[in-house]
Formats: structure tokens, C-alpha cells, sequence
């Protein structure tokens, strides 16, 4: 799975686009099918506290399905189903079911992420649990699935990871997943939020010499220390990918209270702060959802990220591994931002990006616009009407994309929570493709 961001984790699929279409910037670009794909009901799309959302095959059939970080109340597991045409909740509460650990309602879980921590093939899914603690210490540690023995069991509760120590017991914001030795094994990046000198950020991966795959023997550690990447601030939000590096992953940090990270890797496994001198330290604001894209088409990678109810910033990299913020009066118009995604929504081509706001005074509507390439010149910002997913009362706490029902159209999942039980929407684009369909596969890449 190709995880380019994580602002609440997000996950950005891999898209195979042929030929051309148009899309007409007053035409709405989202409707609501949340009533006929996910009705509110109690089992399957619950009103409740929901955060992050990340997409991944949980059942091993070769689909991807959503999975919901639930805060006050269980975690979700949604399948589309192509006989109802509708999404449905797998994690049923029922002991006998393969997915019934998934759920761990005491988690307070506020982010999830899914990547292949053994290398066998199969993504292992972490949660990040709070158990409502702001900042520092929590009483109710992360999880870290593996489907084993015929159903998931949390790797973390293993006799040797206790011994070890290695679960994250700090309240952390966001997670990703970042491969930092090229080796097909992922670790968790853990941005918590530090108390003082409590609560640094967090690296959990498998330690290979004291792990026995052939006996289901993985033991985990915290490498933060070793890799250069335990600080300590207000973490929030994480993205991964080849930011300055050519083919190895980097990591960027927007932080609260405190400059960002941009985590060079150095070959080794071993990370160098960049941000100062790339320019995108950003220490006056608070940052909080965050995405990767190439905006220009000029091969580098730029970042665009949310600031709480401050100046959004669009990145542009240039040739000497510097950053320019390109972003428009509008498009940095302050907000209280949670997520953002870059996806092209509606198959032309172009870069949109999606701002999840949560309405937690006021109206807050979410916000949409479209990044286009300019031959010699910066890209062209435009704002696009985001139709029925502008949700202005929505409590918005976590957003991804996805094609669940593999019509090759981008679908929009919304979760909301915070300060108001939503249940979670869904919205499919409404402007017609003019285009061949697009192929979402899933890739996990270094």
C-alpha cells in the first residue's frame, strides 16, 4: 500500500489514469450516498466518536476495506458487499469472528495505519489509542494486529513485547508507516505528544535477530532513539515517502507549539532533521493534516499541509531541496483543518485537495481545490464547488479515498467525532469521466 499521508492516517492509492476528461468548477463534485452505501444504524456505520481512517485488505481476499479508528466506541471494518451494493461493517461483535479483536472499544483510538511489519506479505494494522489522555502518559496502549492463528491478535500483548516494554503508552496524534532500510519490513512511526520530557516520538518495528517467523515469534522495539527521530514536542500530524530522497523514505512531522520535522533518511536507517534548511520549519503555526504529492509534475515531491486556524501552506520543492509556499489567499485561508488529501477526484489529471474541517464553533464547511499544471509557471489554484461533502455543521475528524466498489471512480469517506457523535459519510464524485477507468491496486513500496 502506497502511504503518502497520515494526517489522521490517510492512505493515497496508486492510480493508473488513461486519456482525458473536463470538469467544470461550478458543477458540485461530490454527492452523499452515506443512506443508501452506510446507513447510521448500530453495527455497521454507529453514531459515535470516530478519528482516523485507513485503507487496507484486512480479510485477505484481494479488496480493500476502511478501517475506522472509533473513539467511543469500536473500532470498524467496512466491506463493500457487491450483493447489497453496500459498505458493511466486518468487526462484528461476535467472539467467534476473525475480526472480533479489531474492535478493542476501551481503546479511545484516535489514528490507524496498515502496513507489512514482518514481511510476509500480509499488512499488520496498528492503532494509536489515547484512553483520553491529552499529552505525556495514557493508561491503554496502542495495538498492532496480526491475522494469526485464524483471526488478529495484538502483537504488542505477546509475552516477549511485554517483557520488552515496547508498547507506546503515550498519547500520541497520528501514525505511518515508513520502510527506513529498504527492506520490504515496515516500521510505525508514532507522533505522539510530549509532556515536558515525557512522551517522545515513537518507532515500533520488528527486531529481526531476537524474531522467529517459522515459530510466529516477533519480537518489536522502539528504534526511535537509534533511528534520530525521538523529540519531543506536540506531534500531529505524519506523512511518509521519497520527500528529498530519491528511492528511500523520508518522514514530515507538522508539529504544535514547535517547528515541523523533515526527516532526511540517511541510507542507514538512520534519519537527519531537514526542516530548517529546507525551509519548512513553520513554527509559529500548529499543523495538523498533511499530504504528498507532486503538484508541478517536475518529478520532486511537494507537501501540503493544514495549520489549526492558521495559513494552510502548499510546498513546492525546487532543484536545490528547498521549499516555497505557492499557496493562494484562499486556499491558506485559516480554518480549524483536521485532514487533507491530494487526490485527483474527478480523473483529469490534475492534483485536487480535499480540506476536512470540524465545525466545533460555528459553521465549518470543508473546502476543495484543484492544483493545475502550468507550462513555465506555478500552478494554477482554483476553489471547486465540494458540493454535498462541504458538510459546513460536520465534526470532522478523519477522511480517506478509495474505490470500495471498483466503479474506477475515487470515493470519499468522511469520520466525524470530537465534540459531537456524527456517523461517518460517503460521497461519490458527481461530475461524469470522460476517461477510462482507473485502477486502484494494492502496492507497498520503500
Amino acid at each position: 500500500m502506497l502511504r503518502w499521508w497520515a494526517g489522521l492516517p490517510l492512505l493515497l492509492p496508486f492510480l493508473v489514469l488513461c486519456g482525458r476528461g473536463l470538469a467544470q468548477s461550478s458543477e458540485p463534485m461530490f454527492r452523499s450516498v452515506t443512506e443508501t452505501v452506510l446507513p447510521p444504524d448500530n453495527q455497521h456505520n454507529p453514531t459515535q466518536l470516530n478519528y482516523g481512517m485507513a485503507v487496507t485488505d484486512v480479510d485477505g481476499d484481494g479488496d480493500l476495506e476502511v478501517v475506522v479508528a472509533g473513539y467511543n466506541g469500536p473500532n470498524l471494518v467496512l466491506k463493500y458487499d457487491r450483493g447489497q451494493k453496500r459498505l458493511v461493517n466486518i468487526a462484528v461483535d461476535d467472539r467467534s469472528s476473525p475480526f472480533y479483536s479489531l474492535r478493542d472499544p476501551l481503546g479511545n483510538a484516535i489514528g490507524v495505519t496498515a502496513c507489512d511489519v514482518d514481511g510476509d506479505g500480509r499488512e499488520e494494522i496498528y492503532f494509536l489509542n489515547t484512553n483520553n489522555a491529552y499529552s505525556g502518559r495514557a493508561t491503554y496502549s496502542d495495538k498492532l494486529f496480526k491475522f494469526r492463528n485464524g483471526r488478529f491478535e495484538d502483537l504488542l500483548g505477546d509475552d516477549i513485547n511485554v517483557r520488552r516494554g515496547v508498547a507506546n503508552r503515550m498519547a500520541g496524534r497520528s501514525v505511518a508507516c515508513v520502510d527506513r532500510k529498504g527492506t520490504g519490513r515496515y516500521a510505525v512511526y508514532v507522533a505522539n505528544y510530549a509532556s515536558g520530557n515525557v512522551g517522545p516520538h515513537a518507532l515500533i518495528e520488528m527486531d529481526e535477530a531476537a524474531s522467529d517467523l517459522t515459530k510466529g515469534i516477533i519480537a518489536l522495539s522502539d528504534v526511535a532513539a537509534q533511528a534520530g527521530v525521538n523529540k519531543y514536542i506536540g506531534g500531529r500530524g505524519v506523512v511518509v515517502g521519497p520527500i528529498l530522497s530519491q528511492s528511500s523514505s523520508d518522514v514530515f512531522c507538522d508539529n504544535e507549539n514547535g517547528p515541523n520535522f523533515l526527516f532526511r533518511n540517511n541510507g542507514d536507517g538512520t534519519f537527519t532533521d531537514m526542516a530548517q534548511q529546507a525551509g519548512v520549519e513553520d513554527r509559529y503555526q500548529h499543523g495538523r493534516g498533511v499530504a504528498l504529492a507532486d503538484f508541478n509534475a517536475d518529478g520532486k515531491t511537494d507537501i501540503v499541509y493544514g495549520n489549526w486556524n492558521g495559513q494552510h501552506r502548499l510546498y513546492l520543492q525546487d532543484n536545490n531541496q528547498r521549499f516555497r509556499d505557492i499557496a493562494s489567499g484562499s486556499f491558506s485561508s485559516p480554518s480549524p483543518v483536521r485532514t487533507v488529501i491530494a487526490a485527483d477526484f474527478d480523473n483529469d489529471q490534475e492534483l485536487d485537495v480535499f480540506f476536512n474541517n470540524i465545525a466545533y464553533r460555528g459553521h465549518a464547511p470543508n473546502r476543495l481545490f484543484r492544483v493545475a499544471r502550468r507550462a513555465g509557471a506555478d500552478p494554477q489554484i482554483e476553489e471547486l464547488n465540494v458540493g454535498e461533502a462541504a458538510e459546513p455543521q460536520g465534526r470532522g475528524t478523519g477522511a480517506t479515498v478509495t474505490d470500495f466498489d471498483g466503479d474506477g471512480e475515487l470515493d470519499l469517506l468522511v469520520a466525524h467525532g470530537e465534540s459531537a457523535s456524527q456517523p461517518i459519510s460517503v460521497f461519490k464524485v458527481t461530475q461524469k469521466i470522460y476517461l477510462q477507468k482507473i485502477k486502484i491496486t494494492p502496492k507497498t513500496t520503500t
